[in-house]
């Protein structure tokens, strides 16, 4: 399994891409806990997904804080 090290803040890149006008695969993660909240780089949403979904969504972490 790989290493899933992600904190507040930190931009990453999903699997699939948002299905918004720019379909943008770049996220911001905002909230932390049983439930991520992550906002996409492209529109703005902010969207709300379970810890275990976002894991085997999860690409890579581009960029620390």
């Amino acid at each position: 399994m790989k290493n899933l090290d992600y904190k507040l803040g930190d931009i990453v890149e999903l699997k699939k891409s948002h299905p918004c006008s720019t379909h943008s695969t770049k996220f911001e993660i905002v909230r932390v806990g049983a439930d991520l909240k992550i906002k996409c780089l492209g529109c703005g949403n902010v969207l709300l997904i379970s810890r275990d979904n976002f894991n085997r969504r999860l690409k890579r972490v581009i960029k620390d804080n």
